[in-house]
């Protein structure tokens, strides 16, 4: 049965004179307090059905963006996530044509695409998972986290705005149901890619990038035959893998699990271990 992520974002919202968005309210004050007044005296001078409410047309509010979230099922969805992540790290190191590869480039290469792979993954093994509102810290915390650096503090917490990018690209892959040659096929195409700077040995790659690219639309012209969009709409979606930045990733699905480590220095470790 598909995946099917149980999260939504609400992000229109009416507000009344009476119930409306902080944000909003409070900008329009701070940012122009004399036009503020004078719309205000306008308003009250005028019969109040010849009035247009402004605050309570309808407005794109960023604080449901900007809310911190985290897992609902932390143990079960980390540990379904820590089983993509390996099998991503194997896919790569099972790859001869990598294994050719200058090992600066292969580090290159796992730092720009472990985190799009691990999406496809996601998408592959049909994970399922939900976010919840991140709890407050306690006041005890704060207190002794004050004047002091704090690494937690400073790490790009998930909000609701990089999980619904999330959500969408696994979405559309669903939609699209890609066979495993496919995401084989398009894991390829995500790994070599020549545009990553300081590469060495870049018109090699671009090569590898190719040879998969057109695998893939051979694979895709014998599954579906009739459907002459699908390859682009694959690469399409697959161009969507970039929007997702890898902090995200990392803080949602493993920081409870790594701790202060840093997950890239684990994936090298995996990755070339003999």
């Amino acid at each position: 049965m598909k995946g099917h992520l149980g999260f939504t974002t609400q992000i229109y919202t009416t507000y009344t004179m009476d119930n409306r968005c902080s944000c909003l309210a409070n900008s329009n004050r701070l940012s122009n307090p004399i036009l503020y007044n004078i719309l205000s005296q306008m308003d009250n001078s005028k019969p109040s059905q010849n009035n247009f409410n402004y605050n309570s047309a309808p407005h794109k509010c960023n604080c449901e963006l900007r809310r911190t979230v985290c897992l609902k099922r932390p143990a079960e969805i980390c540990k379904e996530a820590t089983a993509v992540l390996v099998k991503t790290v194997h896919f790569m190191k099972n790859l001869p044509a990598f294994n050719q590869l200058p090992l600066n480039d292969q580090f290159l290469l796992l730092k720009n695409c472990w985190a799009p792979l691990f999406i496809l993954g996601l998408a592959q093994e049909h994970v399922d998972f939900e976010v919840t509102d991140s709890p407050a810290d306690s006041m005890l915390k704060k207190i002794l986290l004050t004047g002091q650096e704090s690494t937690e503090m400073e790490r790009e917490q998930p909000t609701m705005a990089g999980v619904s990018k999330l959500g969408s690209c696994l979405k559309k892959f669903w939609t699209l149901d890609l066979s495993p040659k496919e995401y084989a096929y398009l894991k390829g195409t995500t790994i070599f890619n020549p545009d990553v700077p300081d590469l060495k040995a870049a018109l090699f790659v671009e090569g590898l990038q190719q040879e998969a690219q057109h695998a893939l639309r051979e694979v895709v012209r014998l599954l579906h035959p009739g459907d002459q969009e699908r390859f682009a709409q694959i690469l399409l979606t697959g161009s969507m893998l970039q929007s997702v930045t890898p902090s995200l990733i990392t803080e949602l699905f493993f920081r409870s699990v790594i701790g202060q480590t840093d997950l890239l220095e684990l994936l090298v470790d995996m990755l070339f271990a003999r």
